[in-house]
């Protein structure tokens, strides 16, 4: 099925036009999901370090390698260097292909997005690890790399959308429109949580605008909806191109992913006060944060649901498919994660979970579950895609690895689980005499194994990148999957 056929096809069930020669510029995609697989290592190997640490203090060997500097690394290298180069490159390939034309701007716009957003990444992981750093939660960099990167988004929201008006095909798909909000409310929610009052015009300090409960409200206005607008609606978008072209089957209901993205936009938006529960933060605002999280059930279900059938007389598919394995379990994850969050957030569960590791765990099912595992079908799919390979190198590979990361994620999160609430119940357990029955140092000896086995799980789902990277490697390189082999020469090497 062609590109044009799936997507016409997803979004008014009509036949395609006759297909016509596009020169996309497939080169900025290829870079971009070099980057991803890249940083993705790194992200994950600091990962496993900073857990490391955890479980075994004695490891925090240099001011340098803290786990204070080393968690944002890790967070950053994860949040937006892997799954933000793989969001670059993904939105960049749908967005010519649903729209039948070239990536506005040329090389040499596509070339400055892509080399200024890596030089961005790089500043960043260097200023954390120097110790500079603005201490607000996945928004580190000093002032001056927040202007820089406003540049580069700026420059990325120009192309895409003039892609988007000098499109071919009348109808914009719905992927798009998860892409554009993605894009268009990242950049909202960064300049407005780091308008910062630089002490000098040389240094990397300074001061947030607001102060008290308001710089807090406006943190986590922008830390959730980071989550909400980075790390979901972005890779819906993802979600709503590769399950499709994967499955080569039309969107279950194209209706239901409209009502999916506008539902979604609007409720995500007022969620965040549900991180300041019991704080300073007045409970009306408190209230709406948790009310706005329980309505999020509806649309990321329905979502959900939407991505599951689309699989509808294309189930057998997950037996020959190693991407498509990935992405329908990212979407089971999509809905674990969705329906977790909201029940955290209504009050009486916040008051066990909030400040354990429950949110941690939490917070993994959906970045390894559903934003990796999303990424890994897109890569599995793209990669033969853009280097012209007749299919995988080994598909045997692929399942090690889809194998090995679920264990990890599963070890990860269970033990983040068990943690959190063993935390949670130590923390408010009175004797008889009203003085509180464990220490703190008491929980942390209590929760030393489960650390153990976050490791593991951590040092699981990095043996499970690593496989990928060097499936993905031989899949370009091997003479087994060139383009002038037979089809199946490919499924028959990794046999």
């Amino acid at each position: 099925m062609s590109d044009l056929a799936l997507d016409t096809a997803s979004a008014r069930f009509v036949t395609a036009a006759p297909a016509r020669h596009v020169d996309y510029n497939e080169d900025i995609v290829r870079k971009f999901l070099i980057a991803s697989m890249f940083w993705g290592v790194v992200a994950f190997v600091v990962g496993c370090y900073i857990a490391a640490e955890l479980a075994w203090p004695q490891l925090n060997i240099a001011p340098w390698f803290n786990f204070g500097r080393l968690r944002p690394v890790h967070t950053s290298a994860a949040i937006f260097a892997f799954g933000g180069s793989a969001l670059f490159g993904t939105s960049i390939y749908v967005v010519q292909r649903t729209c039948r034309a070239p990536l506005w701007g040329g090389k040499a716009l596509a070339n400055f997005i892509f080399w200024g957003y890596q030089f961005f990444i790089v500043m960043a992981a260097l200023s954390y690890v120097l110790g500079f750093s603005k201490s607000r939660e996945y928004a580190e960099p000093p002032w001056h790399l927040d202007l820089f990167l406003v540049v580069i988004w700026v420059a990325y929201l120009v192309a895409y959308v003039a892609t988007l008006l000098k499109r071919e095909e009348p109808h914009i798909y719905v992927a798009n429109w998860f892409y554009l909000a993605f894009i268009v409310t990242v950049a909202m929610l960064w300049i407005v949580n780091n308008l910062t009052i630089p002490v000098s015009i040389y240094g990397s300090r300074s001061y947030s605008l607001f102060a008290g409960a308001q710089d807090a409200m406006v943190q986590w206005w922008y830390g959730h909806n980071a989550v909400g607008f980075f790390l979901t609606a972005g890779f819906l978008g993802m979600m709503y191109y590769f399950i499709p072209k994967a499955a080569d089957r039309p969107v279950y209901s194209y209706r239901l992913s409209v009502v999916h993205f506008w539902a979604l936009i609007f409720i995500y938006i007022w969620a965040g006060p549900h991180h300041l529960e019991y704080t300073s933060l007045p409970d009306w605002t408190q209230t709406l944060g948790m009310v706005f999280s329980i309505m999020l059930w509806m649309p990321s279900w329905g979502g959900m649901i939407n991505g599951l059938m689309t699989l509808s007389g294309a189930w057998e598919k997950l037996r020959t498919d190693p991407g498509l394995r990935f992405s329908v379990t990212a979407v089971g994850f999509y809905g674990m994660s969705t329906f977790e969050g909201p029940l955290m957030s209504i009050r009486s569960v916040n008051a066990l979970a909030h400040y354990t590791d429950w949110v941690i765990g939490h917070v993994h099912s959906g970045t390894l579950g559903w934003v990796a595992f999303i990424t890994f079908g897109a890569f599995y799919y793209l990669v033969p895609v853009l280097w012209k390979r007749t299919g995988l190198y080994s598909t045997r590979l692929a399942a090690w690895h889809y194998w090995i990361s679920t264990l990890g994620i599963v070890l990860y999160i269970t033990s983040m689980w068990v943690a959190g609430i063993m935390e949670g119940l130590m923390w408010r357990a009175y004797d008889a005499m009203g003085f509180l029955q464990y220490s703190f140092i008491q929980t942390v000896v209590a929760v030393h194994p489960l650390y153990v086995v976050r490791l593991l799980g951590g040092i699981f789902f990095l043996i499970g990148m690593l496989i990928m990277c060097f499936n993905l490697i031989m899949t370009v390189k091997s003479p087994s999957t060139a383009r002038g082999n037979v089809p199946g020469a490919a499924l028959a090497a990794g046999a």
